[in-house]
């Protein structure tokens, strides 16, 4: 994992406790916040597992180039 997917998760997490949160209370702004910043995470840490793949398909290719 990559320092993008790591954040991108933490901030998914915290999202969801944010939006859950906001439920209980009936405190629509909150539950609002939450879902913006799990959307938020979410998009960063597949932005991270993209980048991570593109590298790890980089390295692979160099790998056979070198044979």
């Amino acid at each position: 994992m990559n320092n993008d997917e790591i954040t991108g998760k933490a901030k998914e997490i915290k999202g969801r406790i944010k939006e859950a949160a906001g439920t209980l209370t009936d405190n629509a702004k909150l539950e609002k916040e939450g879902a913006a910043e799990r959307s938020e995470g979410a998009v960063q840490s597949s932005l991270g597992t993209a980048k991570r793949k593109v590298g790890e398909a980089i390295e692979k290719i160099g790998i056979n180039l070198k044979k």
